[in-house]
């Protein structure tokens, strides 16, 4: 029998729906002034922990192999049909922001909508949906 932390992911899933509207909002209202910016900023970053904090618990709950890195993350648990190729690819694109968001803030581009902003709230709560039916057929 697997030992999955099924509330640390639904607790970090439940986040998504307010990260989505954000973002969304974002899209919908951007000027680029400094506050819409930092906003898309920490939204963005949020949903890369999200993902990867999700999939790191996934990884260890049910045995799959060690990632290497953020975006392995995102590979293997599309490589074990937790999610599909669909939301596995705009994912593996936003982890790969995390280092800049991260540590590289300083050059990180305030002023500019980033093109993943529009694509990821259908994507977040695509990726969650999927999540949560992965763990329904699995932990029957």
């Amino acid at each position: 029998m697997y030992d999955v932390n099924v509330e640390s992911i639904r607790t970090r899933l439940a986040c998504l729906p307010e990260i989505a509207q954000a973002l969304s909002a974002s899209t919908v209202a951007w000027t680029g002034n400094l506050i819409e910016g930092l906003a898309q900023e920490r939204a963005l970053h949020l949903a890369a922990e999200i993902a990867t904090d999700v999939g790191h618990t996934l990884i260890d709950g049910f045995i799959m192999r060690d990632a290497s890195s953020y975006e392995d993350i995102i590979d293997i648990i599309a490589e074990e049909g937790v999610i599909t190729d669909q939301v596995a690819a705009p994912l593996r694109r936003l982890v790969l922001l995390r280092k800049t968001l991260v540590q590289d803030y300083d050059r990180w581009p305030r002023r500019e909508l980033h093109p993943l902003t529009a694509e990821l709230p259908r994507v977040l709560l695509g990726f969650s949906d999927q999540v949560e039916a992965y763990l329904r057929k699995e932990l029957i």
